[in-house]
């Protein structure tokens, strides 16, 4: 593992000029070196990027030049790893650039992921996901804790920790978030939720018919009122209601609430109801097909 360095943490331009001597805008003072000898990081933290922004940036960079210069780092073979500038890497790659200003740093993976990520929070503002696994690449390849990601980056350790949790989401769910079709507010109240598939409906849900923050926070308040209220009321362990429910749950792709009056003195079941939940008309729709009822 490579070690903590104590002069992380004070952003990039403060870090560029320990390392590189130069003012990270400087182009007149930049080496430059040919495109093809760099290599993108293979830690990136962004990984979407709008290829409309891009094609403009490209075209800016034909008639203007970089502007700013790529960070780098020495591979060896004469090689170079991109460090910080992977928008304008691309733009230029796309604008058919040969050359690029570029700042040699020296810099070992810890400082080089992190430089990536500063870039990325202070200049082009990852989306959530992508700012969630850079913290957690920091996390996990140098071991570092909360606090410490929290120092290096300038932010508060509490929003690394959330920022963390939204990758306790489901795939589907991240793929959203990252997307823009539900917002960080909305994800950390779908980590209320207990089950998988609710969680997606949910989600589903605030993205089709565009609810709020506050309206998705009722909804699954009242959700949580109910099944206290039915979880008091019910004979039958909790844990055998919970399995049934989780069952239908996989089985139809949507929340799913067993309701039993418990047992009689002969241990066998009362009556009781399953409730079968659909958040549109296209869900109904999907359920009544699954069902075998979609001529109803």
């Amino acid at each position: 593992m490579p070690p903590k360095q104590a002069g992380l943490g004070k952003g990039l331009d403060a870090l560029l000029k320990d390392s590189a001597k130069l003012a990270g805008t400087d182009v007149a003072a930049a080496e430059r070196i040919p495109l093809d000898l760099i290599d993108p990081a293979p830690w990136q933290p962004r990984r979407r990027m709008d290829g409309e922004a891009l094609r403009e940036l490209a075209d800016s960079i034909r008639e203007q030049g970089i502007l700013q210069p790529l960070i780098v780092r020495r591979k060896a073979g004469g090689r170079y790893e991109l460090v910080a500038g992977e928008r304008r890497f691309r733009a230029a790659g796309i604008a058919g650039i040969g050359q690029a200003p570029v700042i040699v740093i020296e810099a070992d993976d810890c400082r080089a992921l992190e430089l990536a990520l500063i870039e990325n929070l202070q200049r082009e503002d990852l989306n959530p996901i992508e700012e969630a696994r850079g913290y957690r690449a920091l996390a996990d390849q140098f071991g570092l804790s909360h606090d410490e990601i929290a120092r290096h980056v300038g932010k508060a350790r509490a929003t690394i920790t959330n920022s963390l949790r939204l990758l306790e989401l489901p795939p589907e769910i991240q793929q959203m978030l990252a997307e823009g079709r539900i917002s960080a507010g909305h994800a950390k109240v779908l980590l209320g939720i207990e089950t998988v598939p609710e969680q997606i409906l949910l989600a589903k849900r605030v993205a089709s018919e565009q609810l709020s923050v506050r309206q998705l926070e009722r909804i699954v308040a009242r959700h949580h009122k109910t099944r206290r209220e039915t979880r008091g009321t019910e004979d039958i362990p909790d844990r055998h209601l919970q399995h049934i429910e989780q069952e239908l749950q996989k089985l139809l792709g949507t929340p799913v609430k067993v309701h039993s009056s418990g047992t009689c003195s002969s241990g066998k079941r009362r009556s009781g109801r399953i409730v079968i939940e659909f958040y549109s008309p296209a869900e109904l729709d999907r359920l009544l097909q699954f069902l075998g009822l979609q001529e109803l």
